[in-house]
């Protein structure tokens, strides 16, 4: 059962990890999502660390719900506008679509994430295996529940993270080939979008909500993990 997990790691594009049963099979860095899903060949289930359905008007409950189970690392959790406001072309516009569906702007770390967002989306309208992921859901279930007690970007964070990784199986090795030009927390987080996979895959994960809003082209609006 080969599954990939993918987070985007800035101007390198996407980094992506593969498992086979479980287990790390290997890394692949693309600068294209689309190129880089290719190349990782016939995939059963492939893991998105990026908004993907997007609500007409209002907060999309899949964020409001992370965030609150997510407590201390709830900030992790961007509230993601309405798909209008993905339409406009610069952030004074997109802000004032976003304050006129939800009465509130979005914030320019949120803007900041259009262009892959974008990019993401167009790969799910022709790819049915790609789902929406939070690495931080993912790293809190690894540990029994609890929210992950130091940031990723922290060294105790990103030591934390590896060692709940290699207690469920996955074990991150040394030398990680293309992967290894990539910042460690993009690669942690591409593992633990690979590790709910694996779930998806398995049918044992989790949707939030549990009873996710539709889009308008009535795909499922959801966070798995």
């Amino acid at each position: 059962m080969d599954v990939l997990g993918v987070d985007a790691c800035g101007k390198q594009g996407w980094v992506g990890v593969a498992l086979t049963d479980g287990s790390y099979a290997g890394s692949l860095v693309d600068r294209r999502l689309g190129a880089l899903i290719e190349r990782a060949g016939d995939v059963r289930v492939i893991a998105v660390d990026m908004p993907l359905g997007l609500i007409e008007r209002g907060w999309r409950a899949a964020d409001l719900e992370a965030r609150a189970l997510l407590g201390a690392r709830r900030s992790s959790v961007f509230l993601v506008a309405p798909r209008p406001a993905w339409q406009e072309t610069d952030f004074a516009a997109a802000g004032d679509r976003c304050r006129e569906l939800t009465g509130s702007r979005l914030s320019r770390q949120a803007w900041a994430l259009a262009p892959k967002l974008l990019e993401a989306r167009e790969c799910r309208t022709v790819d049915e295996r790609i789902h929406e992921v939070h690495p931080e859901l993912s790293f809190q279930a690894l540990a029994g529940g609890v929210p992950p007690a130091y940031a990723k970007k922290t060294w105790r964070g990103q030591n934390l993270r590896r060692s709940l990784l290699s207690q469920a199986g996955l074990v991150l090795p040394e030398e990680l080939g293309e992967a290894d030009r990539v910042p460690p927390d993009d690669v942690l987080d591409a593992a633990a979008a690979a590790w709910s996979a694996h779930r998806i895959a398995l049918g044992t994960a989790v949707r939030v909500p549990q009873r996710p809003e539709r889009d308008a082209e009535g795909r499922l609006v959801e966070i798995r993990y």
